[in-house]
């Protein structure tokens, strides 16, 4: 902490840990900031008896970061217990069922399978109840993973939200390697999936692409199983 007379030349200085002004996040300018912190650190002194020893027009500097911080609270990533994981589990592969059914499954009420799959809701463990379609009943009989390569003209994140606007685009992954993005596409057939690539091809920073058909389908979209015991490991004779 520095003190300052108004023509900005420094007079005195402390380094108490005793006076220092509590942590506080503020979300306004830089200005505003210096502000808050002067008149706290003021009001410090005033309580300490020290402040009548400077003059009136004392303000204080404060080493201020080059960045204001965020005040959206950090999202905590607690553990799951055993019955949180079975209830994920049940839900998983038929999100349709009934709290009560659950429970009988999980061993508890009603009203206590609720309250913690709100619980999980909140903390963004349960992102949503989803509705699962079959592509082919629908039309849409042509799935493909296209590899997309950025040339370094403009940042992949600007390059994202293009491709987030594409219907056909059903996932896209950031990945390391020669490729940046690795997106899967759904289209009804193979014509229509030349149509989707001329579209990314045209986005501003996409250098190349490259394609690789899905033949068959073996299985996709498994319901995650949370905390349950590893698979067994298959042991052979050598």
């Amino acid at each position: 902490l520095v003190f300052m007379n108004n023509g900005g030349m420094p007079f005195s200085a402390t380094d108490s840990p005793k006076y220092v002004v509590p942590h506080t996040t503020y979300t306004s300018n830089k200005a505003s900031h210096n502000r808050a912190l002067n008149a706290a650190g003021v009001s410090i002194l005033k309580k300490v008896g020290i402040a009548s020893a400077f003059p009136e027009n004392i303000r204080l500097w404060w080493p201020v970061p080059n960045f204001i911080q965020d005040t959206t609270p950090m999202q905590v990533n607690l553990p799951l217990d055993d019955v949180d994981a079975k209830i994920i589990s049940a839900l998983g592969s038929d999100s349709r069922r009934s709290y009560a059914d659950v429970g009988l499954e999980v061993g508890l009420s009603t009203a206590a399978v609720h309250e913690r799959v709100k619980k999980m809701l909140e903390r963004g463990v349960i992102e949503r109840f989803s509705l699962r379609v079959a592509p082919e009943r629908v039309g849409l009989n042509f799935t493909a993973f296209v590899a997309i390569r950025n040339d370094g003209g403009i940042h992949c994140r600007e390059v994202a939200p293009r491709l987030r606007d594409m219907p056909e685009v059903m996932e896209l992954h950031s990945v390391a390697g020669e490729y940046d993005f690795l997106a899967k596409i759904r289209v009804t057939h193979a014509r229509a999936l030349e149509d989707v690539l001329y579209q990314i091809k045209a986005i501003a920073g996409v250098a190349r692409t490259t394609s690789t058909v899905v033949l068959n389908t073996e299985f996709e979209d498994r319901p995650l199983k949370v905390g349950g015991a590893p698979a067994a490991t298959r042991q052979t004779n050598g």
